[in-house]
């Protein structure tokens, strides 16, 4: 029987962890069964926002969630986090709670690695900096002694004493194809947005494309997806929910530029509210969120990460749990969707 795996996007932005913790608990009780949280060093705004450390999180949700699956979307293991390090931390999770644990790495934000004193480099750089990191993190889980000269990292006889107990699933968030064709050839899958259609397919096919180059079978990566969502049955409010993360729809390359939160928040204008309004289900009626998911799991999607900032996220919990992930996954067996055999 093919799997869906449903998650619950924890944003450590948006509310303190204690909170966090309580939102992930209901969570699972209603249903989900893989927790995800973002990995921040500073929020997309000043007020009201948090940023706990998200892997001592994980550890608390893992004590607390015998059964759940838990990891990190997105991780940044380029400056702040030298891939070694990140390695490291993965790998004690796992052998703390064998099989739950994966990891998603992205290339990142400046917001999170300027404030630190590091220079926030260009695209190319960037790029290269996370293949080289994804290699190291693989070396470290599965090597003994590890000597690696790449042109951003250096390992000279690295090795992990605490080794994972299993193999952790490392996947790639995305939405350019060069990364999603090192994607392919590394990693355990991508981690994506499906609204611009077009792109979503490009990326898809390069992920492919990275897999027949380093001789790997397509078919067993995995395609996971970020459903941002913000309900309530007084649609101003569902919208107000989803305002708060209006920081995250400033340009690229503005907000490259700019590290203080303070300074994101002041920059939000019409432009980027209205790319909320288009990027983000924001609805009344939960009807929507039925035909959104369905498109979605039709693009074979079996990973799905639900990151809501609806204003009563218990009561959206409730329903989510009562209604909505019932229908998900007997849907989604009901679809002609080969299946994907995921490396353990």
């Amino acid at each position: 029987m093919r799997e869906i795996s449903l998650g619950y996007w924890v944003a450590q932005e948006q509310y303190p962890p204690d909170r966090l913790l309580d939102l992930a608990v209901h969570a699972f009780v209603v249903g989900f069964d893989t927790i995800v949280t973002s990995d921040h060093f500073h929020p997309w705004r000043d007020k009201g926002g948090h940023s706990a450390h998200p892997w001592i999180w994980l550890a608390a949700v893992a004590e607390r969630l015998k059964d759940a699956e838990i990891g990190t979307a997105v991780t940044t293991p380029l400056f702040r986090y030298h891939p070694a390090i990140v390695a490291q931390a993965f790998a004690t999770l796992d052998y703390l709670y064998p099989g739950r644990v994966f990891l998603t790495v992205g290339v990142g934000h400046a917001m999170n690695e300027v404030p630190l004193g590091f220079q926030w480099p260009g695209y190319r750089e960037k790029v290269d900096r996370l293949r080289e990191s994804i290699e190291v993190i693989r070396l470290l889980w599965e090597g003994e002694f590890v000597d690696y000269e790449g042109k951003y990292y250096r390992l000279v006889k690295a090795k992990l004493y605490t080794k994972p107990r299993s193999r952790i699933r490392l996947y790639v968030a995305t939405a350019d194809k060069r990364v999603a064709e090192i994607a392919g050839m590394y990693a355990d899958g991508i981690l994506t947005n499906p609204r611009g259609l077009e792109s979503y397919e490009a990326v898809v096919r390069a992920m492919e494309e990275g897999a027949k180059k380093a001789g790997r079978e397509a078919s067993s990566l995995s395609r996971c997806m970020e459903f941002k969502v913000s309900y309530d049955p007084d649609y101003d409010r569902a919208l107000a929910g989803a305002l708060f993360w209006a920081p995250t729809a400033i340009p690229r390359e503005k907000r490259e530029k700019v590290a203080d939160p303070r300074e994101l928040e002041s920059m939000v204008g019409e432009e980027e509210v209205g790319r909320i309004k288009r990027t983000w289900l924001i609805t009344s009626d939960s009807d929507d969120i039925y035909r959104a998911l369905g498109e979605f799991l039709k693009l074979g999607f079996s990973r799905v990460f639900v990151h809501s900032s609806s204003p009563s996220e218990e009561k959206f919990l409730n329903l989510l749990g009562r209604e909505i992930l019932p229908w998900v996954r007997e849907y989604y067996q009901s679809l002609r969707i080969p299946i994907r055999v995921t490396s353990e």
